[in-house]
């Protein structure tokens, strides 16, 4: 019996075949080159990776100290993109992020507004600590990360590409912060959560990071190469029953639907939604072009599941009661879901 990659294949134009080569190559590369300053966060930067190339933004959570802002800001070197960091705090304004009007006087002694772009206007933003901002500014990025525009003054800005949002948030039970709204939240593709390294890696990152200077890493790719990356995930093929799997997952999250299980319906109050399905083929693409293969295939789905699903699952007070949170759920739900082949 012949490999499924081959008869897939046959489908891609050579040329795609090629450069889904040289995109795992790029994605082995890039993973070494972070690992010289990044210790022990493997999963972690396989996941940005999965979300840069599928065009999606990704929420990090981990407490502070765990080289959140150190890793995007690396990412961002390797790959030559305009990187902008904005730091979150209660008195943020939205303007401080998007941009604003200015009154400047012209050589000619007119007055006239010109405008000045806010840190929004990069190829990767960083928003760190991004729940310690109110509402109003957070809703700030929901156009920009929606529809890569910016509106200021009636005024429309379009955002080049790539353009890739890496929020950070602490926990919530931290003090000072202010939970994302359900709106903001389902806009970013991934939650990647990162926990404290092991007691080798700790020692490392000590011996790494206490030195005269970090390694300097080496450019691996062109904005332009990255946006070719991000067409060509588009192209990766989809059999009919991952497409299958993919809706059949989501909809069980769903506590008034018909496929949820009888477990879940007093666990949870609102279920994914239809991005979600979205998010469940793009992820399953983009691993499985940066591991070589030119098919989609139930493991990748299966992978982006956590990740896509965790955070657009709420959880109701007697799942809380009971200790069981959105992880524990969406576990259980790849557990007990099938393909249909």
């Amino acid at each position: 019996m012949a490999d499924p990659n081959e008869r897939v294949a046959d489908r891609l134009s050579g040329s795609d075949v090629e450069a889904i080569d040289r995109l795992r190559e790029a994605h082995t590369r890039l993973k070494r080159e972070l690992a010289k300053v990044i210790v022990g966060q493997d999963a972690v930067i396989e996941r940005l990776s999965i979300c840069l190339f599928a065009r999606g933004h990704a929420l990090l959570m981990g407490v502070p100290g765990l080289a959140k802002t150190l890793m995007v800001n690396k990412l961002a070197e390797t790959l030559e993109l305009k990187f902008s960091r904005i730091q979150f705090t209660p008195d943020l304004m939205p303007m401080d992020i998007t941009g604003t009007d200015i009154l400047q006087e012209t050589a000619d002694g007119r007055r006239e507004f010109e405008f000045v772009p806010g840190p929004v206007f990069a190829n990767i933003v960083l928003a760190d600590e991004i729940n310690r901002a109110p509402p109003k500014t957070q809703a700030a990025m929901l156009e920009a990360m929606q529809e890569q525009n910016v509106t200021v003054m009636g005024k429309v800005f379009h955002l080049d590409p790539p353009f890739l949002v890496l929020a950070t948030q602490n926990p919530i039970e931290q003090e000072g912060t202010y939970p994302l709204p359900e709106a903001q939240l389902d806009r970013f593709m991934f939650l990647i959560e990162l926990d404290y390294p092991s007691e080798a890696e700790e020692i490392q990152i000590a011996r790494t990071t206490t030195g005269e200077s970090l390694p300097r890493l080496d450019r691996l790719m062109t904005p332009e190469e990255v946006v070719k990356h991000q067409a060509l995930i588009r192209r990766v093929p989809v059999p009919d029953h991952i497409y299958a799997f993919a809706a059949r997952l989501a909809r069980k999250t769903r506590p008034d639907g018909s496929s949820a299980p009888a477990w879940l319906k007093p666990l949870v109050s609102w279920g994914a939604g239809p991005r979600a399905v979205q998010y469940l083929i793009l992820g399953a693409k983009a691993r499985a072009a940066l591991h070589g293969s030119y098919m989609v295939r139930l493991e990748d789905v299966q992978e982006a599941a956590a990740p896509v699903l965790t955070h657009r699952i709420i959880t109701t007070f007697a799942a809380q009661a009971e200790g069981i949170d959105a992880k524990k759920i969406v576990r259980r739900l790849i557990e007990e879901t099938t393909p249909d082949v």
